[in-house]
């Protein structure tokens, strides 16, 4: 099953167009075929199902199903067609509304309510300022690590000094050889602050894309010893900090330090959140 769910999966990335300007969209014939709808005036009712259901959600219709015109080749000749440019919130709709004893149509439903909600989240991160970005991020790290010593700990990292060694393994991949007391000391902080604390939202995922990648990775390779879970952290990290130095990006070693740690934005959230609301006339 798992493999069947990777082929379909693959299927509408693989139908999936990029428009000059940069916006992702789908052809309605290309998506029939995909779904396994082999007559075009059968997939013409779940597409006109779909529009209704856009129009009932109060979004503009063409914004989401631009009508576009064809040629295809019908024997010796060819004529146009009617076709439509999908955006994916109409892909959505469309599975929604397909035939649900085609087991196709549930897997496009996972697929595009996935997709759907990945971009939601993104476009809500994107709105946030810094702080606040890295408010969410360490959020997710804290999440990912605890997983991470757990996936440490089944390949044979026990101990605290073990687990020390395992950390500063992924670090000096990351940091050009650079352990946590380096990058301690670097980045001028006190004893009792954490690294983690202190670093800008791009610093603080590309952290978050060494541990998720070695956690996964350790449950992969099914990694039995402390020795082989250190050399996985340490070249996860080097691959990270490869494909910042290919795509032109800072060190993370060289990302300035940002003047409030996570813990004193944590404190002034919490500190709005219980502020008094201003009593209107009304309640007096």
């Amino acid at each position: 099953m798992s493999t069947l769910i990777a082929k379909e999966y693959k299927s509408f990335e693989e139908t999936k167009r990029i428009s000059d300007d940069g916006v992702e969209f789908w052809y309605a014939r290309e998506l029939a075929d995909v779904l396994e709808y082999v007559q075009w005036r059968n997939f013409s009712k779940v597409l006109a199902r779909a529009m209704l259901a856009c129009k009932n959600s109060g979004y503009e219709v063409p914004d989401h199903f631009a009508e576009v015109s064809k040629i295809v080749e019908a024997g010796a000749t060819s004529k146009p067609v009617i076709d439509y440019k999908l955006s994916r919130y109409a892909c959505y709709l469309i599975v929604q509304n397909g035939d649900p004893r085609k087991e196709i149509i549930a897997l496009g439903q996972t697929y595009f309510a996935i997709q759907t909600r990945r971009q939601e989240v993104a476009d809500y991160f994107n709105q946030l300022d810094e702080d606040n970005k890295r408010l969410v991020i360490r959020g997710d790290i804290k999440q990912w690590n605890q997983m991470l010593a757990e996936a440490a700990h089944n390949a044979g990292v026990i101990t605290d000094e073990e687990y020390a060694a395992f950390q500063n393994a992924g670090y000096m991949g990351l940091y050009g050889g650079m352990k946590v007391e380096d990058i301690h000391k670097k980045k001028g902080l006190k004893k009792n602050e954490k690294i983690l604390d202190f670093m800008s939202s791009t610093e603080l995922i590309a952290n978050l894309f060494r541990i998720s990648q070695t956690e996964e990775k350790l449950k992969k390779d099914k990694t039995a010893t402390a020795d082989e879970a250190n050399e996985i952290h340490f070249l996860v990290g080097k691959e990270v900090r490869g494909t910042i130095e290919r795509v032109g990006g800072t060190m993370p070693e060289d990302i300035p330090v940002p003047e409030k740690s996570i813990t004193e934005v944590e404190k002034e959230q919490l500190k709005k959140l219980k502020k008094p609301k201003k009593k209107l006339m009304l309640d007096e």
